[in-house]
């Protein structure tokens, strides 16, 4: 047996922390994850260093904030020059391998793993660039409500293919590091694509759960005129104003988001299962996290890309096999912390690696330091919607929410955990604002970036625009990888088309708005009528 531990960081896509029973949902199973709880610890307060893939995952493995690497959107490139968690482990003398989802785009899809064990659930090109020239009606994804109108029961969908065989590709190569890697130890990052949208399962782990137990939001929909900047912009953004979304529709999204998470969670159970079977998991540290969260209906909101805690929060639980086990942290955490974390957990001399990282180490808080004075979380936005610089600070129990040039947000967590009070302009906090707005603005330019954003795209939508084959990036595992996921069609076109029984697109039942009538609205300059053309909706 190796004398450094192993470290397997599991991740899930799109998953909420207040979605488990680990931080109060009365509803979810997961059974799995709550023995893995035991064992370890809770971090109460995880965030996302980005409510969106491909930069939330790059900001992960590199341990730095999105502007530090240019992360910007979901067709952004993580630089080949940036070293990641596979390149520190190795360094360390570890075996690295990735099974599943981790959204590189370009042509450096291994990024310092030693070994990619599956291809990737979505297209590694500039197919899904953010166009801010577009305003806040740009969707590059084609992605709409239709996760949320459709979603249900059925057979099978192509999200269980893409998971299932992650699962078996990280159990043979579990068997494998204890057949013939006695000498080294090794570092996995095992990543699902559950439970993202479209909110589809199984009937096994539909019938988990009955009707009448999905809980539903606690948050209701806000009408269109109290809402900010920000999530104004995402209304239109995510389509909210082409679907009548009903309760039914918001059951029924519930019931298999919930599914799906169960559905993960067996794959954790067989994971943990398979390292006691092969007298690996007296030494090997486990993480357990989300890329971000899901709004699931919380004020009337879908999917991720805001600030608010369903689509920020994240879970972070880690059972790491000598330290303190059953306990839970307060501290302030986001996934940047992950990298200093188990480099100090791989490296017994504590030696310093690079002095560039965004995060720290979580080590401490695991042998139960309780000093929490200091901590903090920082997340970026720059993807679709808003269309300008967005950032969070998160330290104690205040969360500040920066849309550059648009009015900030403040709230007290504690007092007010469903963030209905806004405590900018009042006197009483006037202290506390400026103490968050300085870390927000501090080494960052909202100015600078918003400047270095346009151009990124621009110049990507240059090389997008080109005539002939685009480039061809994907990773390629084994025959049929180019067609069996989302490739050339759109999300939810392709993961209907592949749904058994495959389902119609429901088209949208409320006329489109223009271009112009969007930014229209969004400066004032029109009202927007939303409430005579769908009440269900407000």
């Amino acid at each position: 047996m190796s004398k450094k531990p192993n470290i397997i960081i599991i991740m899930a896509d799109q998953l909420a922390a207040q979605a488990l029973s680990l931080y109060g949902n009365p509803v979810c199973k997961t059974p799995h994850l709550n023995e893995l709880a035991n064992q370890g610890i809770v971090f109460e307060n995880a965030y996302s260093n980005n409510p969106v893939c491909v930069p939330s995952r790059a900001s992960m493995l590199s341990g730095m904030l999105c502007p530090e690497i240019s992360a910007y959107d979901n067709a952004t490139e993580l630089a080949s020059s940036v070293p990641t968690m596979a390149h520190y482990m190795r360094s360390l003398g570890y075996w690295t391998f990735l099974s599943g989802k981790m959204h590189f785009i370009g042509p450096d899809q291994l990024h310092g793993f030693n070994e990619r064990l599956t291809t990737d659930v979505y297209p590694a090109n500039y197919d899904w660039i953010g166009n801010w020239s577009e305003g806040p009606s740009y969707v590059p994804s084609g992605t709409a409500l239709n996760g949320i109108v459709e979603a249900g029961p059925c057979i099978r969908t192509m999200q269980e293919d893409y998971d299932d065989e992650v699962e078996f590709q990280s159990l043979r190569k579990i068997y494998d590091l204890a057949r013939y890697n006695e000498q080294n130890p090794f570092f996995g990052v095992v990543s699902f694509t559950s439970p993202h949208t479209p909110f589809n399962v199984s009937q096994k782990y539909w019938d988990l759960y009955n009707d009448e137990d999905i809980n539903s939001p606690d948050v209701g929909p806000i009408p269109f005129e109290e809402l900010d900047y920000f999530s104004k912009s995402l209304f239109f953004a995510h389509g909210r104003h082409r679907h009548t979304i009903t309760e039914e529709h918001i059951r029924k999204t519930r019931q298999a988001y919930y599914g799906m998470i169960s559905y993960i969670d067996d794959k954790i159970g067989k994971i943990v299962s398979l390292l006691k079977e092969t007298n690996q998991l007296n030494n090997t540290a486990l993480f357990f996290v989300s890329d971000h969260g899901e709004m699931l209906g919380e004020r009337g909101m879908w999917f991720k890309q805001c600030f608010w805690e369903w689509s920020a929060h994240v879970p972070m639980i880690a059972s790491i096999p000598w330290a303190s086990k059953g306990i839970r942290s307060s501290v302030v955490t986001s996934l940047v912390d992950l990298l200093p974390t188990i480099i100090e957990i791989g490296n017994k001399n504590n030696k310093v690696f690079s002095d560039n990282l965004s995060g720290k180490s979580l080590v401490p808080f695991a042998n139960g330091n309780q000093d929490i004075s200091d901590s903090i979380a920082i997340s970026d936005y720059y993807h679709i919607g808003p269309c300008v610089p967005t950032r969070m600070v998160r330290k104690g129990s205040f969360k500040l929410i920066y849309t550059h040039g648009h009015p900030n947000l403040l709230f007290d967590l504690k007092k007010d955990p469903k963030e209905l009070i806004n405590l900018s302009s009042n006197e009483k906090y006037k202290t506390t604002l400026d103490e968050l707005l300085s870390i927000c603005l501090k080494d960052w330019d909202p100015d600078k970036i918003n400047s270095d954003i346009i151009k990124s795209q621009k110049r990507r939508l240059m090389i997008k625009a080109v005539p002939g084959d685009p480039p061809d990036w994907d990773f390629i595992s084994q025959r049929g990888d180019d067609k069996r996921y989302v490739r050339k069609e759109g999300v939810d076109a392709t993961k209907g088309k592949l749904r058994i029984p495959p389902v119609e697109t429901v088209p949208p039942d409320m006329p489109a708005l223009s271009k112009l009538e969007i930014n229209e609205i969004m400066t004032g300059k029109k009202t927007f009528l939303f409430k005579k053309l769908n009440k269900l909706n407000q």
